[in-house]
């Protein structure tokens, strides 16, 4: 039973990601321009939180790390990867944090020394057994400026629902990720 619990918990994570990209589909609109850059999976993200997120607010630590590659870029063909990764301080987090949505900022570091700063609306949602978080913007300085940014997140809901109703803590998540930059 041991041996099956096992698997089954090392198998879920990747078939919630699964899921979720099948559920959502492609984040490119009908009516899209030219496909500045895109990366896809192994593409991935991992937040921490120390401590761990409760339901007791609390100040916290926390720090991503995202890596994006394989990408592909016609416009720029040296361009292969990117990364970002960020480390902050944010008072009364609680668990329901993950679940939030609102404006945000971030920048790429392209493996060809480039960046790109992207604004955008972030919403997050449980689905299914995948907690999706969905970054839709502009990139508003740097590489491809003026392009629309779609970037999706696909990490396991495993510890998220228990935390929002008291009952765990989230120390850290993995997410899929893809990323789209458009020119319109």
């Amino acid at each position: 039973m041991i041996t099956s619990f096992r698997t089954a918990a090392a198998v879920l994570p990747a078939a919630a990601c699964t899921s979720a990209l099948l559920v959502l589909g492609s984040s490119t609109p009908a009516s899209a321009g030219v496909l500045d850059v895109t990366c896809a999976p192994p593409s991935s993200e991992v937040v921490s939180f120390s401590p761990p997120l409760t339901m007791t607010p609390q100040t916290v630590t926390v720090s991503t790390t995202t890596q994006y590659g394989p990408c592909v870029s016609l416009s720029n063909p040296a361009l292969t990867s990117g990364a970002r990764t960020n480390s902050s301080s944010a008072p009364g987090q609680t668990c329901l944090e993950l679940l939030t949505n609102g404006p945000t900022t971030f920048t790429v570091t392209w493996n060809t020394g480039q960046t790109s700063t992207i604004s955008a609306n972030r919403t997050s949602t449980v689905v299914g057994a995948a907690l999706v978080t969905t970054h839709t913007g502009t990139v508003t300085a740097g590489l491809f400026a003026g392009s629309t940014a779609v970037q999706v997140l696909t990490g396991a809901a495993a510890d998220v629902l228990p935390c929002t109703l008291g009952l765990g803590t989230v120390a850290s998540i993995y997410s899929a990720v893809t990323l789209e930059i458009t020119s319109v």
